[in-house]
This record gives structure tokens, sequence and C-alpha cells, in this order.
């Protein structure tokens, strides 16, 4: 990269640091203010703070889109938009009500502490922001010619240091930075790539056919499991922690149909451009760096800073969210609600936990070469762990017991991993019976939920 474009990044490094202070510091012992920001955030910081948060794996969307084109926002988009819709319509407003900090405070009420537990380890792991974390040592290579170990491990010292110091309320207000840059990054780069190479009758001449299908070339019943996958969502907890964190349930509820319009617009601009890259690259590149390879390749000096800012900000707004998010689930779920630590240890605890979070991340990131894979991997085993006790404990009068809870979470997760692991059994490198590990795990769920007596309760919403 030249001088110019270096520069660039490290004045969006600078503005990082200088948007994440706070003068306001959090409250000693405060978990609230701490965790949640002392649950003030505006419809604005709101929007710009869950969309930057939920839009991280930038590298995987362009390496989708390379391989199979337009159904890339059938894919990534489509299914959580419409998974978005159904939690601001269902779940934004209850979950605001409760007054909670966290997934498993919910979960703690409903179930009983070991329940809690469980799920905590759960979301732990689930939040570790490996894919992210992976994609900013595919940058580091990219931008700066680091190996990849070095480029994982500062993009981790990057996300640490302010969630460290600043909490919720230094991530609320980055990601307003964050959400600037990545809309910024992407447009030029799109208008610099039209002006270059022309519009639509570019992208159909150079670009595979199946490319500008529905369906990429792939089945429908592949297409089927990512809307299956996108039911995450119910039980994302950047999702619930956005709406803990809202000035009021209005805000909560807003905040979310808003941003899924602008999460409709991003996807217009990167499903663009990784067509665009795909059209203009050589197919034989690895999918995954096709964005970085774009923008050194196609875009004059300053562009590609700009646009390598974009990478960066997307996915730097999304490690640094879910690291906090994974380090605040041991400090205060597991530590706290499980192991019964003094509660005013739990600002202490997270913080002790965003180091050993990082770390943990680290390894983890090392192992994983493909951002699809971990998506896949980690979606398939935990949303059939989470989806039906926590979104059941929200509507109906029928409620799991504690007992039947905890076996359905460790029965429907352990068969949706062993279904994972049966890829690499089968001679045709397929999953047992053609079915897709998720549907294994989330049957079983469902059928504990429904065949098991339960209890039945007056007032779901608490």
């Amino acid at each position: 990269m030249s001088a110019i474009d270096l520069g660039i990044i490290g004045a969006y490094l600078i503005g990082i640091l200088v948007f994440g202070h706070s003068k306001k510091t959090a409250e000693p012992g405060s978990a609230v203010d701490y965790m949640l920001g002392g649950r003030r955030l505006t419809l604005p910081a709101f929007v710009a703070t869950l969309v930057a948060t939920w839009y991280g794996g930038i590298l995987g969307v362009g390496e989708y889109t390379f391989r199979y084109g337009i159904s890339n926002w059938l894919v990534f988009g489509v299914p959580y938009y419409l998974a978005a819709f159904l939690f601001a319509m269902l779940l934004a407003a209850k979950a605001r009500r409760t007054q909670f900090i966290t997934i498993p405070d919910r979960l703690h009420q409903c179930y009983g502490r070991h329940v809690s537990g469980v799920g905590a380890v759960v979301l732990f792991f689930w939040a570790l922001p490996t894919a992210y974390i992976l994609i900013l040592g595919v940058l580091g290579n990219a931008f700066f010619g680091w190996p990849k170990f070095i480029g994982i491990v500062a993009g981790t010292v990057i996300v640490l240091i302010y969630a460290y110091v600043g909490g919720f309320r230094s991530l609320a207000r980055a990601d307003i930075w964050h959400f600037m840059s990545m809309y910024i990054g992407f447009v030029v780069t799109l208008i610099a790539l039209v002006a270059k190479y022309g519009g639509y009758s570019f992208i159909k001449t150079h670009v595979p056919p199946t490319h500008l299908t529905w369906d990429g070339g792939n089945s429908p019943w592949f297409i089927a499991v990512w809307y299956v996958i996108a039911l995450a969502t119910l039980v994302d907890t950047s999702f619930f922690q956005n709406c803990y964190a809202a000035k009021n349930e209005s805000v909560a509820r807003r905040g979310i149909l808003v941003s899924i319009l602008c999460w409709c617009f991003f996807d217009f601009l990167t499903t663009a451009c990784g067509l665009y890259a795909r059209a203009v690259l050589s197919p034989n590149i690895d999918p995954v760096s096709s964005f970085p390879l774009l923008g050194a390749t196609v875009l004059p000096i300053g562009l590609y800073g700009i646009f390598a800012v974009g990478m960066l900000a997307t996915v730097i707004s999304t490690a640094d969210s879910y690291l906090f998010i994974a380090a605040s689930t041991v400090g205060k779920d597991i530590l706290c609600g499980w192991m019964r630590r003094p509660e005013k240890n739990a600002n202490f605890y997270t913080k002790i936990s965003l180091l050993f979070g990082s770390l943990l991340t680290i390894g983890i990131a090392m192992y994983f070469e493909s951002v699809v894979t971990i998506w896949y991997s980690f979606g398939s085993i935990g949303t059939p762990i989470l989806l039906v006790p926590l979104f059941t404990s929200f509507f109906g009068k029928r409620r799991m017991r504690s007992s039947t809870v905890m076996i359905s979470m460790i029965v429907s997760g352990a068969l949706s991993a062993i279904w994972l692991w049966s890829k690499t059994q089968t001679p045709d490198g397929g999953y047992w019976l053609g079915l897709e590990p998720i549907f294994p795990g989330l049957i079983v769920s469902f059928l504990f939920y429904l065949l098991i007596p339960a209890v039945q309760i007056s007032h779901p919403d608490v």
C-alpha cells in the first residue's frame, strides 16, 4: 500500500480512539453502566451500533459472492432481514421490558441457575469473534504483507484496547465512527468501479451465467438451510444487548426496523462489489481475499485506502462488540451467576475475561481457514441448543421444566455436533442421510418441548 493509503488507515484507527473515548466513565461496580451504558442508547446510536455490529463478515460475503454471485443476497441477506423483523415484532419490546443485562439472566429467571450456566457457556463460545479476527488476519496480510498470525494478534489487540477501558459506552460511541466509515468505503468503491468498467452490462458479460441466478448453481436445499440458520438471530447476543441498552421499548423496536433498511443497502453495495471482483480478477484466486485483491488491483492510490477502511470498519465494529459480550458472559453469568461469586465484582471479572477471551479467539482463529465454515459450524450447533428454550420463555402459557431444558440443550447440541462431524466419515463427504446438521438438533429440541410434560404459566413475560 502507498503512504497515502496507509495514512488513511492510520487516521481511521486514531478516529476509533477519539470516538471511543468517553468523558463519562463507567460507575465502579455498576454492571448496568459498564455492560449496557446505563440503558441510555438513543435511536441513532442504536442503529449505528446494531448495523455495524451485525455485519462483520465482510470477507465471507466477498467469498460467497465470488463463488456464487447474487445468491449471496438470498443467503446472507433476505433470511436475516426476515429473522430481524421477527425479532423486532416479537422480542424487542419484551426484552427491553425485562430490565435484564444478558440472555442468561432470562434463562436463570425461567429455568434456574444451572440452565443459565450451560446457556452462558454456549453463548460464550458462540460470541467469541473468531470469524472476524480471522478476517482481520487476512486483511493484515493483504494490506501490510503480515503473516496470518501477526494480523490476527494485531487485530485482537485493537479490538481489546477500548473495550477493556470504556465498556459498552465506548463501543457504542466508536460504532458511530465505524458505521460512517464502512458506508463511505463501499459507496466510493462502487462508484469508482462503475465509472471504470460500466454497469450491469459489463457484469453480465464477465461473470459465469450462474452468478446471476437466484441459487448460484447450488441446490434449493442448500439455500433453505441458511434460512434456518438465520433463526439464530432470535437468540443473537448483540440483538438482546442492544435492546437491553435501549432508552425504551420504542427505540428497541424501531431501531431494528431501521437497521434492516440499512443492511439492505449495504448488501447491495457488497454484492455489487463482489460481482465486480469476479468479473475483473482471475477465477483462480482465493475467494476469501477477493475484496482486498479487488482494491489493490483496480483502485487508485487514496481510494484503495478508503476501501480498506470500509472493510476494516465492518470487521472491527463486530469483533469488539462480540468479544465484549463473550467476556461479560463469563464475568457476570458464569462466575457471578452460575458459580456464585460476588456480583459486585462482575465488572472486574469481565475485564479479566476480555484478556482470556482474546487469547482463546486467537487460538481458534488460527485453526479455521474459511469464514463461512465458522459461521456454519457455530450456527448449526448453537441454534438448536438455545432457540426453543429462549424463544418459548417469552411466549405462550407452556414452559419446559428446568430438568427438561437441561437435557434438551445437551442432547440437541451433541446431536448437531455429531452430525457436523459425520461429514468427515462418509465416502462422498456428505452428511448422514443427506441432512444438514442444524436439523437433527432442532427436531429433537422441538420434540422435547412438545412431548414432555411442561409447566403452565399465566404471564409468559415474567
